[in-house]
């Protein structure tokens, strides 16, 4: 995912200036489904639980960082069928806003106004739901890739949700953190390295670690997708008797994810756990008919995963 440079808007002025401007222009298509009008997505309900999808806009990934390892006649038989660009795609970002009771949380933060000029939209967004940074009580990270954390300080290199409590995978904050962290990315992920740390060490005040299987809130479930990353962690949302998954990136693609999830990903750290985690999940989603929030599928993410053949297909609810 290549960095764009580009001169960034001081954030506290775009909060004075409002975010109609932006709402307007926000429409578009994404491949298989639409797009809806900008930043917000209907809300769903899991007991006196509400769970709301906030766009961050759309990144731009070249096919072959997104699949180095399959053919150009691969790629094509997979989405020429579906009438999808065979040479990049343009991914939607989906950040989820959690609230139940006195708790507003945040699933990841978007990335901010210096990673891609098409994304950064979060907190236009929230300004127009009337939400301000100050009243989110907890960020939950699912790992610390750019278009998932960057967007956590303001122009000022200060925490833009001051207010909250972070949370972090253990296993993703000792990677992202340790000593030779730069050194172990390739030329084009270094940035990616010196940016989490940068980020992370702002925070580390305010930061709670998370393992697997624990209860970050009531009603959040920490559960162990790494793979994309070595910490990435989904979080399972219980409610009402009924649960949603927030992916992540455990999950990133309606059609490649689910039609051919055994193929490598160039996003993922690990290939091959990625695509073992991605295969073991999908099968335990379509069999117990769980739904989900993608953070890459198109907005607003929600649906859920079906058995098709031999592989899957994602089915949109929202």
């Amino acid at each position: 995912m290549p960095k764009n440079p580009f001169i960034p808007i001081d954030r506290r002025q775009f909060l004075k200036v409002g975010a109609g401007a932006v709402a307007a222009a926000s429409l578009g298509t994404n491949g298989l489904f639409p797009r809806r009008a900008f930043a917000q997505s209907a809300s769903l309900t899991l007991g006196e639980a509400e769970v709301t999808v906030f766009s961050d806009g759309t990144l731009t990934l070249p096919m072959n960082f997104v699949l180095p390892e399959q053919s150009e006649d691969e790629i094509k038989a997979l989405f020429e069928p579906h009438g999808l660009a065979t040479d990049q795609l343009t991914p939607d970002c989906n950040v989820t806003l959690y609230q139940s009771g006195d708790r507003l949380a945040l699933f990841d933060v978007g990335s901010g106004p210096n990673f891609q000029p098409t994304a950064g939209d979060l907190i236009a967004g929230l300004e127009d739901a009337g939400i301000d940074p100050a009243d989110i009580t907890d960020v939950i990270f699912t790992h610390a890739h750019p278009d998932h954390l960057w967007g956590v300080l303001d122009d000022f290199d200060d925490p833009l949700f001051y207010e909250a409590q972070y949370w972090v995978p253990d296993a993703e904050w000792a990677f992202w953190m340790a000593d030779d962290a730069v050194d172990q990315m390739d030329d084009a992920r270094k940035s990616f390295a010196v940016g989490a740390q940068n980020r992370f060490a702002v925070i580390e005040d305010q930061v709670t670690m998370v393992k697997p299987g624990q209860e970050v809130l009531p009603g959040v479930e920490a559960v162990d997708t790494s793979g994309h990353t070595p910490g990435h962690m989904s979080y399972m949302l219980h409610g009402g008797g009924e649960s949603v998954l927030v992916l992540g990136d455990a999950i990133t693609n309606a059609v490649i994810s689910f039609e051919q999830p055994e193929w490598q990903s160039g996003s993922d750290q690990d290939r091959d756990k990625g695509a073992a985690t991605r295969t073991a999940l999908l099968d335990r989603l379509a069999a117990e008919k769980t739904r989900i929030i993608g953070y890459h599928l198109p907005h607003p993410g929600h649906g859920v995963a079906e058995r098709s053949g031999s592989a899957y297909r994602f089915v949109p609810t929202g």
